[in-house]
């Protein structure tokens, strides 16, 4: 073990020169042709050009290092020095991660960006404790309904094989009457082919990505929420890291955390049009559909800010202030 260590210590050293060059492994759960993704990459090339070489990061897409679930761990325990996650899917471990999943509370990319800033010093906080740094968030597009059936009402979504992806989603399933499967990202397109699931809330980047298209027929576009993705570094290896270098990683996560919300906000009509092109219906959420759906947020949130205590109250109170 102590030979290995000298090895890749020796491997490091020398792969940069003159200088010890510092490798991070930093795992994604979603395809490569995913902005985040293309968002994560030009996060780590800009990292490495700005450090002078002194920071290698190699984005593992597509679940391909850890699974979506897996990687917060692996980032905690420093089998991974960073990775990004999608902070809804950890809400049975603290409320506040699920802050962006509770349907109807932010439903606008104003109105996310202003959850996100009343969110960050709560996951701050959360993640310091955890020995984790929070890098930057980037919000999906708004969250639509994927059915093969039309629907007029909550009622016509009783008894629907329903992807769950986190407690929110598998919550809303309870809720309106369907079946909850768990499946992740990386296993969708497979889930959808085989008839394991025929619906899910979702938005239009994951719809195009997992090809949905080819099993699913309507995308309707309540714009329910946006959840976000948060790109965390584990703190030892951030600290370990000459502060120069600790600076160009924040310098470049802020120009990535901007760049994404853009990107996503961009990429919003763009992914409407491609499932449309592909022969998918863009359906407009009927009124009693979005009205059942907010009853359903409404109760989502009283519960969720019973679970998060003064925390979460806080937290609410703080976003409904800035709107």
């Amino acid at each position: 073990m102590k030979l290995k260590f000298a090895l890749a210590t020796a491997a490091a050293t020398l792969s940069c020169g003159a200088f010890a060059q510092t490798k991070w492994d930093l795992p994604a759960a979603y395809p490569a042709s995913n902005f985040h993704t293309e968002n994560l990459v030009q996060f780590a090339n800009d990292v490495e050009k700005a450090s002078g070489g002194k920071l290698k990061i190699t984005v593992h897409a597509n679940a391909s290092l850890f699974k979506a679930n897996e990687i917060k761990r692996a980032v905690q325990s420093g089998q991974a020095a960073a990775g990004e996650v999608l902070l809804v899917n950890f809400e049975n471990e603290n409320p506040i991660y699920g802050a962006d999943g509770i349907p109807f509370l932010a439903t606008s990319y104003a109105e996310s960006r202003k959850l996100a800033t009343v969110q960050k010093p709560f996951l701050d906080k959360l993640l310091g404790a955890q020995g984790m740094k929070l890098l930057y968030t980037v919000a999906w597009p708004p969250q639509g309904i994927y059915t093969n059936k039309e629907l007029a009402s909550v009622a016509d979504m009783r008894g629907l094989k329903w992807r769950a992806y986190s407690p929110a989603t598998a919550k809303i399933a309870e809720l309106i009457g369907a079946q909850p499967v768990t499946i992740q990202a990386a296993e969708l397109s497979q889930a959808l082919a085989t008839g394991v699931i025929n619906s899910y809330m979702s938005s239009g980047s994951t719809g195009y990505d997992s090809k949905t298209y080819e099993s699913i027929k309507y995308w309707y576009d309540t714009q329910a929420w946006l959840p976000k993705n948060a790109v965390i570094v584990n703190q030892k290896a951030f600290d370990a890291l000459d502060k120069p270098t600790q600076e160009a990683v924040l310098k470049a996560a802020a120009e990535a955390e901007k760049r994404g919300w853009k990107s996503s906000e961009e990429k919003n009509d763009w992914y409407k049009k491609a499932l449309s092109e592909k022969g998918m219906k863009i359906v407009a959420s009927p009124a009693k559909l979005t009205s059942d759906l907010k009853q359903v947020g409404s109760i989502m949130l009283a519960d969720w800010e019973k679970k998060a205590g003064p925390d979460g109250k806080a937290l609410v109170e703080a976003f409904r202030k800035a709107k």
